[in-house]
């Protein structure tokens, strides 16, 4: 029984300073923030940091500060007491204290250990040359990039994940690679052979050589005291200037067992995270629970919050082993496994692959359940594969649809663009860090979250592999439907190319591409199809760059964007006719009535944008429904203006100094079938009391006594954005073309699924005015590109309407 005084803390020691024993911080902090004097003893020179992410450090892509998890600022914060660079070398359990190698002693009540795992260095001849290394850590990175700088050959021991990101971060820093591995085929614990053998040949075209099968006899010295080549048992051998081994991890348990706690395959310890000392923990890759040593993040995470409950006396937690899968991402391509993906006994298997298409899954089924998964290039129902493999799930009903993902169960595929959507709460997204999609949900909802950093900040979600950010990115996307943003950074489009937007919009404008296959062919993708990322930035980048010669892929677009109308949770959908800023009249008005009776429409709504919405049409009905209003698409569904939204102006209000009605209507007319890389809202206000609230809006407009001034950049959603003055103008005709060219500008250059707000963000007003204000010939010119992009669309309810145009769009068919 403790019998430390209610009112003083208590001493608690962690050593250790990597992710899971800060991650059990983390969650003591919550739990019981006062209970505890915190000491922590890290051996590295350097706060917790994502060691998952040293392989983007390596290649150059990311810095060390990049991937700090813990900066020196949150321990002064949380009153921890961080000391750097000490090495714990001694356990006297008899006194409860700690001593440091350089004689530091520190008493504790609790004592946390998370001393991690090291690097197993192969048992040969010359393993302690100068150029022989492993990848662990920090300087063990410095070490690689320094020698990438002085020499040639690199010779990387292991054929696993961290064995090829160590091969593909040297190769990236010049050097020839070849990696050496015992097994037949690379990766044998996270994939079967032929997702292997599709690795292994994306890798081999990047220019990395492979020399399967072969045993390391000897490191050879060469007349400088540096290892010079790598020999092996069957007499061949490779030249080696840097020789990086990476052939598996061992439980760091020395400091344990000096002190005389058990171990066996690692610190052993209960379900409560305790070893056979009852103070003293035990979380990590040095932690033995049940016979077994993790080495992925997700069950250390579990440990963690199992340590910290236990710490916190709360006494209610118990961690019993994990089901644990593998997400990764390998030089860009994604890779997930679970269960027994290798098969045999009584399973059955039902592959599906695609060598050309760089996609290859596997589901390994027993007694109609699925037992285990392999997917190669395309990862996005690994959340779905997995609940099912844990529930246990009968599958004979979805059986026949299984191969093909969960967005394929019913609405004949329409919604298999955003994987996010079809996820329930319980749902895994990340399994590194065990959040699942409600969680996220819940933080963008009542924190205000808008980018995938946010996320990454409040809920660990994407924060340590990192394969799951675009799963996180499509949460965002559906969570916060039209005011989401996509993170403005350089960046590839996505996981099928390492082109950014940038480059691809310039290659599609330099050489006249006019089609995705196009595209996709001289940008080398990796994945020939695309993804659902990839396909809809591609397919606006080629409309805005070649109106009326490249081809508008409908398949291309998200859901909304194919049907022409918003889809609601029920599986209906909305339809919002246009309305000329804010106007109607008799006719349209009677017209909608006619609809909503004869269509049983259950709710009709004006909308904050001064139109009119009706809702709960079913998709069969929407051609019907557009025929009947015979009114312009209002474009709600879609990245493209929405509306432009007015006050009545000088026409009848006492205080109206211009006619805002006119021009509101003028400028929806001459910009109405405009597509954007998000969607685009204008507003005109008569005078300067501003009831169109045009401060809040993409393009402003607001009516003094000498003209009109324009603002731009402004955002009403969750995260307002005030819009910034552009210019004052004399003449309606003057508003269309300084609006447009500005509009312009933004669909020429900015990155799809960027907000005005952001692009402006990125750009600086500074450039904009420098494109819209002091090139007049070059402002004419965007506003005459603008204009003609729009002569040649078309309003796509009328050419719906059409006999025989689209019709299987519409049709609904059992299944």
């Amino acid at each position: 029984m403790d019998m430390t005084p209610p009112d003083k803390k208590m001493k608690l020691v962690m050593v250790g300073n990597g992710m899971a024993g800060v991650r059990a911080l983390e969650e003591l902090l919550k739990l019981a923030p006062d209970m505890y004097d915190v000491t922590v003893f890290g051996a590295e020179p350097h706060p917790n940091y994502n060691r998952i992410l040293l392989s983007p450090v390596l290649a150059g892509e990311q810095t060390v500060d990049d991937i700090v998890l813990n900066p020196l600022d949150w321990y002064s914060e949380n009153n921890i007491t961080l000391h750097v660079g000490k090495k714990v070398v001694k356990i006297d359990r008899t006194h409860r204290e700690v001593e440091t190698s350089d004689g530091m002693r520190v008493g504790y009540d609790r004592l946390l250990l998370a001393t991690g795992s090291n690097p197993f260095i192969l048992p040969v001849q010359g393993a302690d040359l100068p150029g022989v290394i492993s990848f662990r850590d920090i300087a063990d990175v410095d070490a690689m990039v320094q020698a990438s700088s002085q020499y040639q050959h690199a010779v990387v021991i292991g054929g696993g994940l961290l064995g090829l990101e160590a091969a593909n971060g040297l190769m990236k820093r010049g050097m020839q690679v070849s990696v050496v591995h015992i097994g037949p085929w690379l990766m044998e614990r996270q994939l079967d052979e032929p997702a292997a053998r599709l690795l292994q040949k994306s890798l081999e075209e990047k220019g990395m050589k492979f020399l399967l099968q072969k045993q390391t006899a000897e490191l050879v010295r060469g007349e400088s005291g540096r290892v010079c080549a790598i020999k092996f048992k069957d007499g061949d051998s490779a030249p080696a200037d840097l020789v990086v081994m990476a052939v598996g991890i061992r439980p760091n348990t020395e400091l344990a067992e000096s002190s005389g706690l058990h171990c066996n395959r690692g610190v052993v310890v209960s379900d409560t995270m305790q070893t056979f000392d009852p103070r003293i923990y035990s979380v990590g890759e040095c932690a033995a629970h049940r016979g077994i040593a993790y080495g992925l993040v997700a069950p250390l995470f579990e440990q963690a919050k199992v340590a910290a409950n236990h710490l916190a006396q709360h006494g209610i937690s118990r961690y019993q082993g994990s089901v644990t899968s593998t997400k990764l991402k390998v030089t860009g391509i994604d890779l997930f496994s679970a269960g027994n993906f290798g098969g045999g006994g009584q399973t059955e298997d039902i592959v599906l692959s695609d060598p050309v298409g760089g996609v290859y899954k596997k589901l390994v089924l027993q007694d109609n359940k699925l037992v285990g998964a392999c997917l190669y290039g395309d990862t996005v129902d690994s959340a779905w594969y997995f609940q099912l493999l844990r529930e246990g799930r009968n599958i004979a009903d979805i059986r026949d649809h299984l191969m093909f993902g969960q967005s394929n169960l019913g609405d004949s595929g329409h919604a298999g663009q955003n994987k996010a959507a079809a996820m329930t709460d319980e749902m895994e997204v990340c399994g590194c860090n065990g959040v699942c999609k409600g969680t996220i949900v819940k933080a963008i909802k009542e924190k205000g979250l808008f980018t995938l950093d946010d996320v990454k900040k409040h809920t660990k979600a994407a924060s340590s592999c990192g394969s799951c950010s675009g799963l996180v990115e499509q949460i965002l996307s559906s969570t916060l439907g039209g005011d989401y943003s996509a993170t403005p950074a350089v960046k590839p489009v996505c996981g099928c190319t390492e082109r950014t937007h940038d480059e691809v919009r310039a290659a599609i404008r330099d050489h006249k591409l006019l089609s995705i296959p196009d595209t996709m062919k001289f940008l080398e993708w990796r994945t020939p199809d695309g993804c659902a990322t990839c396909r809809p930035a591609l397919n606006y980048y080629l409309i805005s760059t070649w109106p009326g010669e490249a081809r508008d892929d409908a398949q291309s677009r998200f859901v909304n964007e194919r049907v022409h109308a918003n889809i609601q949770k029920d599986g209906t959908y909305s339809v919002v006719p246009r309305m000329w800023g804010g106007t109607t009249n008799a006719s349209e008005l009677r017209r909608i009535a006619d609809v909503a009776d004869k269509y049983a429409v259950p709710m009709i709504r004006v909308t904050g944008g001064q139109r009119i919405d009706l809702f709960g049409i079913k998709k069969e009905d929407l051609p019907g429904v557009w025929a009947d209003l015979d009114m312009p698409s209002g474009h709600a569904y879609g990245k493209a203006l929405r509306t432009v939204k007015t006050c009545i102006g000088s026409e009848f209000c006492r205080f109206g100094t211009q006619n805002s009605t006119q021009m509101g209507i003028d400028l929806e007319k001459a910009f109405w079938k405009m597509w954007a890389p998000h969607k685009v809202k204008f507003a005109v206000s008569g005078c300067p009391r501003n009831c169109a609230e045009a401060a809040i809006k993409d393009v402003g407009i607001i009516g003094v006594d000498s003209g009109w001034e324009i603002y731009v950049g402004g955002n009403g959603g969750i995260k307002t954005e005030v819009a910034e003055f552009l210019v004052k103008v004399k003449t309606a005709e003057e508003v269309l073309e300084y609006s447009g060219a500005f509009i312009q500008v933004y669909r020429e250059e900015a990155r799809y699924l960027d907000r005005t707000v952001h692009w402006m963000q990125r750009v600086g007003m500074d450039y904009i005015k420098k494109r819209v204000l002091e090139d007049e010939a070059g402002r004419k010119a965007l506003y005459q590109r603008l204009l003609y992009a729009l002569s040649v669309e078309k309003d796509p309810w009328a050419e719906r309407v059409k006999d025989g145009v689209a019709k299987h769009e519409f049709e609904v068919f059992s299944v």
